[in-house]
């Protein structure tokens, strides 16, 4: 049945580009538009061009960016105005949680202190307690945390190459 349009000569049906998931589109919007590759930087104006609501987002994530960047607070209360105004529920839900937090929000862009690799270390731990799941004891967890730990820190160690 897929053969038999061929041999009557029909012409066949362009084939259609799946639309991205909201994960991908996401991934899409924040990646920095120069590590991006010329595959997204085609997609993208086109899905922003089918959901015209989203036209906004990706600035709003460059100017975020850059505040963060630059440990720059004082646009916030622009940004989460613009955030507010973007007619999206869900980033004028973020502005209004932000909001009502703003002081710690501002000084979290400010200060060059991080709770980071806390948080890094905290998931590992999580990760390796799911995937033991009672199975052994903790000698073991400890063992597998401390391994990935120094993994950890000898890969972080290694210079950066760039991608070829």
């Amino acid at each position: 049945m897929a053969v038999a349009p061929l041999r009557r000569g029909l012409p066949l049906d362009e084939p259609r580009e799946r639309p991205p998931s909201p994960r991908e589109a996401a991934r899409w919007i924040t990646t920095h538009p120069h590590r991006r590759d010329l595959h997204l930087n085609d997609r993208l104006p086109r899905l922003l061009e089918h959901c015209p609501e989203l036209r906004q987002t990706p600035d709003l994530v460059r100017r975020f960016a850059a505040m963060l960047d630059n440990h720059d607070g004082t646009p916030l209360q622009d940004w989460l105005d613009g955030l507010a105004g973007s007619g999206l529920a869900p980033l004028s839900g973020l502005a209004g949680a932000l909001r009502e937090d703003r002081h710690a929000v501002a000084q979290g862009i400010t200060t060059p202190y991080n709770s980071g690799v806390n948080e890094s270390r905290i998931t590992d731990v999580k990760l390796q307690k799911r995937l033991m799941a009672g199975r052994a004891g903790v000698p073991l967890l400890r063992h597998r945390v401390v391994l990935i730990a120094h993994l950890r820190r000898r890969h972080a160690d290694r210079p950066i190459t760039s991608p070829r």
